[in-house]
C-alpha cells in the first residue's frame, strides 16, 4: 500500500462561539487541503475526551468561560505532544506573555485575517512560532529603537523579498498565495515602524534585513 508523501494537519478548534466555530470550520475546510479539521468542539473537556485527540494543532479559544486556567491547558496539550494556538478577542500583553511562557506556540486576535489563521496552524506543526502584528506590537511598544521580533516565515519573506525576489516570486518560493506574502511584508513593514525603523521602501527593507542578519549577502542577489 502506497503512503502518501505528506500528512494533513489534523487540526482540533476549540470556540464557544457557535458561529466562528461553524465558519472557521468550514473556511479552513475549504481553503487549506493540508490541515484537516478533525474535531470543532465549544468545550475544553469535548476537546479532551473527544475520539479523535490527541491531535497535532489545538486552535484554542482563550477565553472559554470555564475558570480554568490558560497555562494549564497549554500544559495538558503539551505532555499529549499537541501544538497550541490561541485566538482572543483582545491582545493584553500579561496574557500574552503568560500563554508564551506556558508553552503556546501562537496567538491571535479573532480580527486577523483568515489566511493569517492557517498560517499559524501551519506553523505551530513545524513548532515554529507565530505572533500576530497587532500583539507583537502590544507585546514590543515599549522597545523603540530595538528590531522587532520576527517569526521564521516573515524572516523568509524579507530575505527573499530583500534579496530582490519579486512578491509573486516569494510567494511561489514559500508555497503561499501572493497575497499572503503581501501579509507577511504589510505585517514586517508595521513592526519595524512601531519599533521606530522605516522599512517602507525595499531598499531600506533590504537594508535593514542585512544589518539584522536576517540577508546575509550585501551585495548583488547570488545567482543561481
Amino acid at each position: 500500500m502506497v503512503q502518501t508523501e505528506r500528512m494533513p494537519i489534523r487540526l482540533a478548534l476549540v470556540d464557544d462561539h457557535k458561529m466562528l466555530l461553524g465558519a472557521l470550520t468550514e473556511w479552513i475546510r475549504s481553503a487549506a487541503d493540508d490541515i484537516s479539521m478533525v474535531a470543532a468542539v465549544t468545550t475544553w473537556p469535548e476537546l479532551l475526551t473527544h475520539p479523535e485527540f490527541p491531535v497535532d494543532v489545538v486552535l484554542l479559544d482563550l477565553d472559554l468561560k470555564d475558570n480554568l486556567p490558560i497555562s494549564l491547558k497549554i500544559s495538558t496539550l503539551k505532555t499529549t505532544g499537541v501544538k497550541t494556538v490561541l485566538m482572543s478577542t483582545y491582545s493584553e500583553p500579561n496574557i500574552v506573555r503568560e500563554a508564551l511562557s506556558a508553552g503556546a506556540l501562537g496567538y491571535l486576535v479573532k480580527s486577523e485575517d483568515a489566511q493569517m489563521i492557517v498560517e499559524a496552524i501551519r506553523a505551530a506543526s513545524k513548532g515554529e512560532s507565530f505572533i500576530s502584528a497587532e500583539l507583537d506590537l502590544a507585546l514590543n511598544a515599549g522597545d523603540v529603537g530595538g528590531s522587532p521580533k520576527l517569526s521564521a516565515q516573515e524572516r523568509r519573506v524579507m530575505a527573499l523579498y530583500g534579496g530582490g525576489e519579486p512578491v509573486k516570486a516569494v510567494a511561489f518560493k514559500l508555497g503561499i498565495s501572493e497575497e499572503t506574502a503581501k501579509s507577511y511584508l504589510k505585517r514586517i513593514r508595521e513592526k519595524y515602524r512601531v519599533a521606530g525603523i522605516d522599512v517602507g521602501t525595499k531598499v531600506a527593507l533590504r537594508k535593514r534585513a542585512i544589518q539584522d542578519g536576517i540577508l546575509l549577502q550585501a551585495d548583488e542577489p547570488a545567482r543561481f
